[in-house]
């Protein structure tokens, strides 16, 4: 099968929708299929950011055809990016099927075009964030609410099916009042991360002196990490020797973050690593850690929480997206209200000095629940449902 898989950023870009696209579009072509990426030369769209000159604009990584297309942006805060020459690439692809990633973009409006002028089929996979969780300001949030009201009817209705990761971003979703097509829920893969490097542990390359809690993600405003540096201060007064450890991109948060930390007293208890390469390093930092956190607004999944559970570390989360969904509360860590800084300092200081608990409930997410998520079955999934896309 011929197959285009349109996203707005694909790796060197880094985010779970991009690593999402890769593991996708890689296992296709094991299969057999011919796969064509149509993407942007974006490394981010919020900061608006390209990726360096260095990235081909045109490669083959793994057997996928990679093309990556110029794109530019409203003005200001708005940062919705347009790609430029999406519907010539479309025509010179002539693909069978469309796969469209994440909900509210222009290539899904480019997908709908090219099916009303060719009859070909599309599907997207949602990645769906509703409006409250989007980072960027009021100016964006204006705009996704214009697309809601009046452009995602006829882009949701012209798709074939619409992929979801859980049964809270359906829900969210169905809140929009417009008609969808088919839905299928296929929660994401687990990729599993190499072994830690031997011989060098993560606190000893960032010097951290005694055991930490670790946060992995973009640095963004809907990461929960204002609530996070205010349970961090319970926890540094409790444990003078407790590190916290911010590892990923800046997202247009970083000086924020820091500020609120220089405030609260925590500056000098804090680590920001920015965005780590050597997945070797991650999953050593994940090991290493005391306890994995990840407080944000909303998740559509939260994969992080799986590489954290595969290290065998419990995990805290907020009770958010498709997060309840694999994190049972109690099991394979601990689930708080969003933006509740006093709940979150609750959890962390009950598990903090309970190494029992922690163990146990860092054997439980490792055994029992990483397991249940491989991009294989993920793609046995999709190659179904394009199959009978296009038969259809």
């Amino acid at each position: 099968m011929k197959v285009a898989e349109l996203s707005t950023r694909y790796p060197p870009a880094t985010g779970g929708v991009e690593r999402h696209v890769r593991e996708v579009a890689t296992r296709l072509v094991a299969r057999g299929d011919d796969v064509a990426v149509l993407t942007t030369e974006l490394e981010r769209e919020f900061p608006w950011r390209p990726l360096p000159p260095a990235v081909p604009r045109r490669e083959v990584v793994d057997g996928v055809r990679i093309r990556r297309l110029p794109a530019f942006s409203l003005p200001g805060e708005l940062h919705y990016p347009f790609v430029r020459g999406l519907g010539r690439a479309l025509e010179e692809e002539r693909p069978e099927l469309l796969h469209v990633h994440t909900y509210g973009t222009n290539h899904a409006a480019a997908a709908r075009r090219y099916f009303r002028r060719h009859g070909t089929p599309f599907v997207m996979t949602a990645h769906f964030h509703p409006i409250w969780s989007m980072e960027g300001g009021w100016a964006r949030r204006r705009v996704r609410s214009f697309y809601d009201r009046v452009l995602a009817a006829p882009v949701m209705g012209a798709a074939r099916a619409v992929v979801v990761q859980s049964h809270e971003e359906e829900r969210l979703l169905r809140t929009l009042r417009i008609r969808l097509p088919p839905v299928e829920i296929i929660p994401p893969g687990y990729t599993p991360l190499p072994a830690p490097p031997s011989g060098t542990s993560f606190a000893e390359a960032w010097r951290i002196p005694g055991p930490f809690l670790l946060f992995v993600g973009r640095l963004a405003a809907n990461k929960g990490l204002a609530p996070l540096v205010e349970a961090f201060g319970q926890l540094a007064e409790h444990d003078r020797s407790a590190t916290l450890v911010l590892v990923g991109a800046d997202g247009g948060q970083r000086a924020a973050v820091e500020e609120l930390a220089r405030r609260r007293g925590v500056a000098e208890r804090m680590r920001v690593t920015g965005f780590i390469e050597d997945d070797a390093m991650l999953a050593a930092a994940f090991r290493e850690a005391r306890l994995a956190v990840l407080p944000s607004e909303y998740e559509a999944f939260g994969l992080v929480l799986l590489e954290a559970m595969a290290q065998g570390t419990p995990v805290i989360a907020s009770r958010v997206g498709g997060i309840p969904e694999f994190v049972e509360d109690g099991k394979a860590g601990r689930l708080v209200p969003p933006g509740d800084a006093g709940a979150l300092a609750t959890a962390l200081l009950r598990l903090w000095d309970d190494g029992t608990a922690r163990s146990a409930m860092g054997e439980y997410g490792k055994r029992e629940i990483v397991p249940r998520y491989s991009w294989e079955a993920v793609v046995d999934r999709l190659r179904a449902l394009f199959a009978r896309t296009v038969a259809g």
